[in-house]
Parts: C-alpha cells; sequence; structure tokens
C-alpha cells in the first residue's frame, strides 16, 4: 500500500525538491525518510567509507519539514529508505498546486542508513564560525580540482578526497562536513554555528539544516 504524506504548504514542497537536488548532486542515491507526527526528517549522506579499512567517517545531512497532519497509517510513523531519484519524481507529478506526496514503494539498502544518530543526549561542543566552513569548502573543492590528473581512475580519485576532506578542522569534524553544509545550501547567513556531540557522533546545526559526522570507531 502506497504512504502518502501531506505537505504543509508550497513552500513546503518547494523546499524539499531542492534538498533532494542537491542530495542527488552532491550525495548518495538513497534517502532515509523518517516521519514522527507531523515531522518529516528527511537523511542523505555525502560522505560514507568504501570499506571496513576506509578511515573516512560518516557524513549525513538532515533536513526537517513539516507535515498538514499526520500519516494515515496504524502506526502514525514512517522509516524507509528509498531512492531520492523517485521521491524527486513523485515531487514532479504532484503539479503546480499539489501537496500530496506518495511515498516510493521500492524500498532500498544502504549501508550508511543502517545507524543514525541518536535523538537525545546531545552535549553542547562549542561553536564554529560560519565563514571559515564556507571558506575550508571552497578552498577545499579547489584543491581537490588540482590534484585530480586527466582522466583519473577511481582509486585516485578516492585516495585524493580522502586527503582534503579527510582532515580535522575541529575535534571530531572532518573538512567533509563543512563541504556538506555548504553544498547543501546550509551556511547562508550563518554567522556561528553550534556544535554538539552525542557519543561518537558530532553535529552542526545551522537554521536552514544539521550535518551529523559519525567517528570511525
Amino acid at each position: 500500500m502506497t504512504s502518502q504524506l501531506q505537505l504543509l504548504d508550497h513552500a513546503t514542497r518547494d523546499d524539499l525538491r531542492v534538498y533532494l537536488e542537491r542530495l542527488q548532486r552532491y550525495g548518495q542515491a538513497e534517502v532515509r525518510v523518517v516521519v514522527r507526527g507531523s515531522t518529516l526528517a528527511v537523511f542523505g549522506c555525502t560522505q560514507a567509507p568504501n570499506t571496513l579499512l576506509d578511515p573516512l567517517p560518516v557524513v549525513l545531512v538532515l533536513r526537517s519539514f513539516s507535515l498538514a497532519s499526520e500519516p494515515a497509517n496504524e502506526a502514525g510513523s514512517i522509516d524507509i529508505t528509498v531512492l531520492g531519484r523517485g521521491l524527486l519524481d513523485r515531487i514532479a507529478r504532484m503539479g503546480v498546486l499539489g501537496l500530496t506526496l506518495e511515498l516510493p514503494d521500492t524500498l532500498v539498502a544502504a549501508a550508511w542508513a543502517g545507524v543514525l544518530p541518536p535523538v537525545s543526549g546531545w552535549q553542547p561542543a562549542g561553536v564554529v564560525d560560519g565563514p571559515s566552513l564556507v571558506a575550508v569548502a571552497n578552498q577545499g573543492i579547489e584543491r581537490v580540482a588540482d590534484a585530480l590528473p586527466d582522466s583519473p581512475g577511481e582509486a585516485v580519485v578516492r585516495k585524493v578526497r580522502e586527503s582534503v576532506w579527510g582532515a580535522e578542522i575541529a575535534p571530531g569534524v572532518p573538512a567533509a562536513a563543512a563541504f556538506a553544509a555548504e553544498v547543501m545550501g546550509f551556511l547562508l547567513d550563518e554567522p556561528r554555528v553550534p556544535l554538539a556531540r552525542s557519543m561518537t557522533w558530532t553535529r552542526l546545526d545551522t537554521s536552514r539544516g544539521q550535518v551529523l559526522v559519525r567517528a570511525r570507531g
């Protein structure tokens, strides 16, 4: 049975579409959709280790959207992993005035989606300068572009990205987190970005979304 969500308004629908489009460009193909009550949380992944020996941390992004009502199922909640492209296709079918979003029937598996950050237990861990995060992201993009030869193989691309985005810019915060926040549009007019920690997770909070980093154990 297809699940339907009633988005709050057209601004919510447009924000969701832009968020998913950015994930298609800069992140993994899958998204994890979690609905609790009248809140839709959409998790994406901009960086994940390729193997168990890969030193890169997992970097997730999260945006929450308001719904007009709770999902119409017995549990009153939804937690599924689907392709982001499938959600975008369904948003396109809604037309100009539509606010009813049908969730894809086809579920997918993604290693990064198996473990999500905790809901509670977060402790403040200082702040980082927003413009500095923007600078780190832009400098990293330039460094990656300059370091890659013409027609590089996948192994070369991954090694270069590891050297750039794996560098720690603050305790528990790799450069990849700055990249995620910038390309997802989270750093616009954000002079200071609060940090929080819970167990192996570090969270960057902005008014537009969150970046969550899971350290390798």
